[in-house]
């Protein structure tokens, strides 16, 4: 072997990280700095995009919009996700064909489970408005509201990507030692005392792997309310992925989406952070 051979084999990987990874990156740094609608040549700018993010309030509502879906997503795909682990990870009949049921959903498009949805959720001819209407109940706008919109999308949601978060669970739960459920029997443990003090405690990095897994997803929100909503009624639903989305393809902003986009993963990176925190401290 030559002494060249080892740099020729890394080179296609090193070729690929610089290309798609390392420029796009370098690329949009400098975009930040600059006013560019692509036509045009790029404008130095200096600081002005950065400032600018301080005072459009358009941007700080879909985030707190971002904010408002993971609030409910996140603990209702836990709580949800982590019971029927706990289902299923007991000797059930059919166990098999529901752990893929529930799976299917996950490897579906997100395209095609939010368009289901949205004919689902319709106000006039919704199958939920539907049972509603033959109970005598009063139809509701599931995508119209602007107080439960972003929650209609939220359950949604959850129902797309709960199958990836139960076989997770699963694995984290099939790993607990059985000795310390058998010492627990022993000692006259209730089923919640076996949870609260052995399961929950082991299951910790499954938990925190879940947990940071959700908010890294919701916060990518894009397809769900940019389908069923447009980001409407009046911006309530409007994310903060769809908003750095328009001002780059819509409005051709790409120096001020570019800073947009820096200052989200800035805000993701604390979430993340304070989360951490949070779980090691409670689990």
């Amino acid at each position: 072997m030559k002494k060249w051979t080892p740099y020729l084999l890394v080179a296609p990987y090193i070729l690929h990280f610089m290309v798609f990874v390392l420029f796009p990156v370098v690329f949009s740094v400098v975009l930040t700095f600059h006013s560019w609608n692509i036509i045009a040549p790029m404008k130095y700018v200096g600081l002005a995009n950065y400032t600018h993010v301080f005072q459009d309030r358009l941007f700080w509502q879909a985030v707190w919009n971002t904010l408002r879906f993971l609030i409910v997503h996140i603990p209702l795909q836990i709580i949800v996700a982590l019971g029927l682990a706990e289902l299923l990870n007991r000797t059930v009949k059919g166990a098999s064909f529901f752990r893929a049921a529930f799976f299917l959903p996950v490897i579906v498009s997100g395209v095609v489970v939010t368009i289901l949805w949205q004919q689902l959720l319709s106000f006039n001819s919704g199958i939920l408005n539907r049972m509603l209407t033959a109970l005598a109940l009063p139809r509701v706008a599931w995508l119209d509201d602007l107080a439960i919109a972003m929650y209609s999308i939220a359950v949604m949601a959850t129902w797309k990507n709960v199958g990836l978060y139960i076989i997770l669970f699963l694995v984290g739960l099939q790993s607990v030692p059985t000795q310390y459920y058998e010492a627990a029997d022993l000692e006259g443990a209730s089923n919640w005392q076996k949870f609260r003090y052995i399961t929950l405690p082991m299951i910790n990095p499954t938990m925190f792997t879940v947990v940071v897994l959700s908010t890294i997803g919701g916060f990518s929100l894009f397809v769900e309310p940019y389908i069923m909503t447009q980001g409407g009624p009046m911006n309530t639903t409007l994310s903060a992925v769809m908003y750095i989305y328009r001002q780059a393809f819509q409005y051709y902003h790409m120096g001020y989406s570019a800073t947009l986009g820096f200052c989200f993963a800035l805000i993701i990176l604390m979430v993340v952070v304070l989360q951490r925190r949070y779980v090691e401290q409670e689990v």
